[in-house]
């Protein structure tokens, strides 16, 4: 496609796309939950299908010399796929919160005013390499009445191909409008630029990438963006804590898995308990290859505990950095006060934890660190949609408006105001 050509689809894409939106917020939640399970049947039923256009994406990954890492993104595998069909079940299932109406109050002029839960409208959805969110945005789409127009990575063309197709015959056959799910076709990259640049059709983009990506669309959209750019998470470790469970949690907020923007990558002790905790966590994560970059006063304590060549001393890039490895940054506080300053002045205000047991401290550090989740004696790599009960994820936020941390089905959706009158008319 040339620049006029692409400009001129993408146009047409957001033109069904916003008369698609009008009808699926019209649209019962019978008739969308019956898409959503029309879908996981139909995923269930076209395994080895997909499976043989997953192959096509990946044989040309793997000879254009894509890491083995992103390889492993690409792949639908029949246990990826279930997944999927559970989650679109899972979906069907929960409560519908559209139309819903809250703090409904009467007036002293008689009328009664309250808020009402519709669908977003429109949203549009850059993402990279895993074909497994086609879905997973289309079937939070569904739930939540909108429309939704998907750009996925070149990477994976064949394999969104496949499933944005799955997807469009289950809408057809609730009797939903095809169009209401889109997947851009081409992986000619000014489509992307165009389909931030549509205020007309387009009521907010949702960027799930790498930083590269998230920056590029944030810097040029003409549409509101839902982002994270960092998950610089941290563990911190209180006076007084229960030591054995400090270690568990830090280890699972590290080490569970290393590529996700919810495993910590600092962690923070108080010096009360520094001499007790450091060496058992470094013996722990020196077991499982864990650099630690460590100020001073870490560092000296660790020593007895890991062996040199993993233990180096943290610059100040160190306190800001989302390493996405088997990497931590290590330092001893004072207490409570510092690492709340540490956090809120390093930290990409995604997740943070404190494990301790006093409950004044536990109170102070849910109200004063500025992130989008905040933990009390649990892993960081609980922020997550799915374990929030949300049903599923379409991404993580670290703004303040509209939605903050993981957004599910009510972050797709925005409140307006409802008046019920019998009459009243103001003097």
């Amino acid at each position: 496609m040339n620049a006029l050509n692409v400009a001129e689809y993408m146009q047409t894409l957001g033109l069904q796309a916003r008369q698609a939106s009008t009808r699926m917020s019209a649209a019962s939640a019978a008739a969308r939950n019956a898409a959503l399970r029309a879908l996981a049947r139909r995923l269930r039923g076209a395994v080895d299908a997909l499976a043989i256009d997953n192959r096509k994406d990946i044989e040309r990954a793997e000879a254009g010399g894509l890491a083995a890492p992103m390889v492993d993104r690409l792949k639908l595998t029949p246990k990826i796929v279930e997944t999927l069909a559970e989650g679109c079940e899972q979906l069907a299932a929960m409560s519908d919160i559209i139309g819903e109406v809250s703090g409904l109050a009467e007036q002293p002029s008689g009328i009664r005013v309250g808020r009402m839960r519709v669908p977003i409208g429109v949203f549009g959805m850059v993402f990279e390499s895993r074909p497994n969110v086609t879905v997973e945005a289309a079937s939070l789409s569904i739930k939540s009445g909108n429309a939704c127009i998907l750009r996925g990575g070149s990477e994976a063309i064949e394999s969104n191909k496949a499933l944005a197709r799955l997807v469009r015959e289950a809408l057809a056959e609730a009797g939903l409008p095809e169009d209401a799910v889109q997947l851009v076709q081409t992986t000619d990259r000014e489509a992307v630029g165009q389909l931030i640049a549509m205020p007309q059709y387009v009521d907010v983009i949702i960027p799930r990438g790498g930083k590269g990506l998230i920056e590029r669309i944030s810097r040029d959209a003409k549409v509101p963006v839902i982002k994270h750019l960092d998950g610089n998470c941290h563990t911190y470790v209180d006076d007084p804590c229960d030591l054995e469970m400090a270690v568990k949690l830090v280890d699972n907020a590290k080490t569970q898995k290393y590529s996700p923007c919810n495993a910590s990558e600092g962690l923070l002790v108080a010096r009360g308990v520094a001499a007790g905790f450091l060496p058992k966590i470094g013996a722990v994560l020196a077991a499982k290859g864990v650099e630690m970059r460590c100020d001073g006063e870490a560092r000296a304590i660790l020593a007895a505990a890991a062996p040199g060549e993993l233990l180096k001393d943290a610059t100040e890039q160190d306190w800001s950095e989302e390493y996405l490895a088997p990497i931590i940054s290590v330092k001893v506080v004072a207490g409570l006060d510092e690492a709340i300053a540490h956090i809120n002045r390093y930290g990409s205000h995604h997740t943070d934890a404190i494990v301790t047991r006093d409950h004044v401290h536990a109170q102070r550090f849910l109200r004063e660190v500025d992130s989008a989740s905040v933990m009390v004696n649990a892993s960081t790599r609980f922020a997550d949609g799915f374990e929030y009960g949300l049903g599923a994820e379409i991404g993580i936020s670290t703004d303040k408006f509209h939605a903050r941390g993981p957004v599910g089905i009510e972050g797709l959706t925005s409140l307006k105001w409802v008046v019920l009158g019998q009459g009243e008319v103001r003097t």
